[in-house]
């Protein structure tokens, strides 16, 4: 979407117009500060290494070959694994939280809410798959958040993540099998398809 615009703004950025990457880091701040979010589960950690990303992206731009997006998603990308490896233990979400935090953490769910029981399903499947991305694989979590939260394709997550498409694909399936299961096992995935199996009978 924004692919020509990018390029426009980081040759400015290359020849030294400062405020062509303050818009690019503008533009792509949230989606930084989310995938160190949902990989992290600490907000304020998560802001930090999102920062450093973006200082690091500065520096190295001169190096930047493709596109902006998925270079810059590798940076971030890269940057919570070293803070993984440095924990050497499976991140946990904050108690610091805030309610917006925990909403980023959550996959999007397509919105479909008709009535405040349906609002509150899906609040709580959203709560439910912000724990479950925490029990899973940090390698898994990584690609299922770049695959379906940042709709990058398996060519781009392969670049980001250093795998071949293959294994992105694998990881992928796995990823969304256990939280597919995890959904069930809480009763609210078959509960959710069951009231917008009955809202659309009764559209007919």
């Amino acid at each position: 979407m924004y692919e020509h615009d990018d390029q426009h703004l980081v040759n400015a950025a290359l020849n030294g117009d400062s405020e062509s990457f303050n818009r690019l880091v503008d533009r792509y701040q949230a989606r930084a500060y989310g995938l160190c979010l949902r990989m992290l589960g600490d907000a304020d950690h998560a802001a930090d290494v999102a920062q450093d990303a973006f200082i690091s992206a500065y520096r190295h731009l001169p190096s930047l070959r493709g596109e902006f997006r998925p270079w810059l998603m590798r940076i971030v990308a890269n940057a919570c694994r070293d803070v993984l490896r440095s924990q050497k233990r499976r991140p946990s979400v904050s108690l610091d939280m805030t309610n917006d935090d925990d909403d980023a953490l959550a996959l999007q769910i397509a919105d479909t809410a008709a009535g405040p029981e349906e609002q509150l399903l899906r609040r709580e499947m959203q709560q439910t798959i912000a724990t479950a991305l925490f029990t899973i694989p940090a390698e898994q979590r990584e690609v299922i958040v770049l695959s379906d939260i940042e709709g990058l394709s398996y060519q781009e997550i392969a670049e980001i993540t250093g795998i071949n498409i293959g294994t992105v694909k694998s990881r992928l399936n796995r990823a969304r099998m256990r939280l597919r299961e995890l959904l069930y096992a809480a009763e609210l995935l078959p509960h959710v398809r069951r009231l917008t199996s009955e809202q659309t009978n009764q559209g007919e």
